[in-house]
């Protein structure tokens, strides 16, 4: 078996940057921590604008709308449109329009994620769906695990946003999605048919519509690995650039160390202590 080489840290040799006109960007641990920048995020957000290529936040956490994360990079400074934040909760309903179109659907997840579905067109019924979509719902209560647990086991079609376990805090983790799915695997004894957020492709095909879509009339269609999955988890993170055939890099700044790298399945085309290493 052949030894796994990992790229030398902060070392690009093979230019796999030039060719990168998108950065998809992790933000907790990878741009920021809490309400405070990674040492060098801003300057590295200037730098990419200046050089006429672009950056989106995709973030799988479907318990938050994308004016919520507006909302907190503007007290932090910076003013960004909702735009650039890309959701596991836009992509499932972009998913949803291209598989189950016209679909009734029982949401598990905040009110403000119910909010994004319908303005999007799509019918939510508590009483006679069609189909089943989990969130990140931390409104959760016994009365919706019930139901949900009823309708998956019912057979009804199953999707959820993401498959994070936990969400990191300020002061440690919550429950997330993936805990939820834990509880309706052992009641229903079932699993979700598909889940969309990182590291599945599912995302990334959505992101890779958005970034094409907004693309000026005329322009050249920007091709996987033109865009760089830049993030500090490896197995959401770095296997999603991996699956998508993005340019993927990991960042020493949040959750991996370099040690995690090393035993890792998921090797990163480039690692960098942050991504002011990017600079």
């Amino acid at each position: 078996m052949s030894k796994k080489v990992l790229p030398e840290v902060n070392s690009d040799p093979g230019k796999l940057l030039d060719e990168v006109r998108v950065f998809a960007l992790d933000m907790d641990g990878t741009v920021y921590l809490g309400e405070q920048w990674i040492e060098g995020a801003r300057e590295f957000l200037d730098r990419i604008e200046k050089s006429g290529r672009t950056y989106y936040f995709l973030t799988n956490n479907s318990s938050k709308a994308p004016k919520i994360y507006v909302e907190k990079l503007a007290r932090m400074g910076l003013f960004a449109d909702e735009d650039r934040i890309v959701t596991s909760g836009q992509a499932t309903i972009w998913y949803l329009k291209q598989h189950f179109p016209g679909k009734r659907v029982y949401l598990l997840g905040n009110p403000l994620l119910a909010e994004e579905f319908r303005e999007e067109g799509i019918e939510l019924d508590e009483e006679d769906p069609e189909m089943v979509v989990t969130g990140f719902d931390t409104t959760l209560n016994y009365e919706k695990m019930t139901r949900v647990c009823d309708l998956v086991r019912a057979g009804l079609p199953y999707i959820a946003t993401h498959p994070d376990f936990n969400c990191p805090t300020e002061t440690g983790f919550i429950p997330d999605i993936g805990a939820i799915q834990a509880f309706i695997r052992a009641s229903a004894f079932r699993d979700p048919d598909k889940i969309i957020g990182k590291p599945n492709r599912e995302i990334a095909d959505y992101l890779l519509d958005r970034v094409n879509a907004g693309l000026p009339d005329g322009a050249d269609k920007v091709r996987p690995r033109q865009i760089a999955m830049v993030g500090d988890r490896l197995y959401t993170d770095i296997a999603a650039g991996i699956n998508a055939g993005f340019t993927s890099i990991l960042v020493l700044s949040g959750e991996a160390s370099l040690k995690d790298a090393e035993e890792s399945s998921f090797v990163p085309d480039l690692m960098y202590d942050s991504v002011a290493g990017l600079l």
